[in-house]
């Protein structure tokens, strides 16, 4: 059976997508990312996330906008 690296538990985090076994958020890691930060600056400063982690909750990322449907708005004139 695979490992699940990311989970959502209503006791942690209020129930945010997590890696597995903390209470670091994939919201955090996109955050760190989209702030420029490497991958080994995040390993650095989380020494109990892996490389496997950080991709697994780009991967929920990805995998969860998926299943987002959007709606241009248009403009409307007066």
């Amino acid at each position: 059976m695979k490992e699940r690296l990311v989970e959502s538990n209503p006791n942690v985090m209020m129930g945010k997508p997590c890696i597995a076994g903390t209470r670091i958020t994939v919201e955090l890691i996109l955050e760190k990312l989209s702030a420029g930060e490497s991958i080994e600056q995040i390993l650095e400063a989380h020494p109990r996330l892996t490389e496997q982690t950080i991709r697994a909750a780009i991967a929920f990322a990805a995998e969860a906008l998926k299943a987002d449907v959007v709606y241009p708005i248009t403009e409307v004139k007066g």
